[in-house]
């Protein structure tokens, strides 16, 4: 079997509650939600991440400015780097609590409802 015959018997299999899910409002507020935070966050910590990897290139007399005792800027920028790995951390988990998590409670609530109810 072909890996294309494969597929189209996948999706002869494919249970319809998942696209009636995926056709909802509330699903495309959960990906609307979910994309609002995640990719400005990711594109803010690479382009902070590329800034530090940029600097160190070529801007090394600059981050080899000392601040205190055997503290240098690149020190400071380096351990800032796990400073932000944290706070999005941090930040991804609250708002993931508070505006992602219940509407994918709702769409399972829905989903459990429709699948163990019989109501297809």
């Amino acid at each position: 079997m072909s890996s294309l015959d494969q597929y189209h018997d996948h999706a002869r299999r494919h249970d319809p509650v998942y696209d009636d899910l995926h056709a909802t409002p509330e699903f495309t507020r959960l990906r609307a939600a979910y994309r609002n935070f995640v990719f400005p966050a990711t594109v803010a910590f690479l382009t902070w991440y590329l800034l530090y990897v940029v600097m160190c290139n070529w801007a090394t007399d600059f981050m080899a400015t000392e601040i205190g005792d055997n503290i240098n800027v690149a020190l400071v920028f380096g351990l800032l780097q796990f400073v932000t790995t944290f706070l999005i951390a941090l930040l991804y988990a609250r708002y993931m609590g508070s505006r992602v998590d219940p509407l994918a409670r709702g769409l399972e609530e829905r989903y459990n409802s429709e699948t163990r109810g019989g109501a297809r």
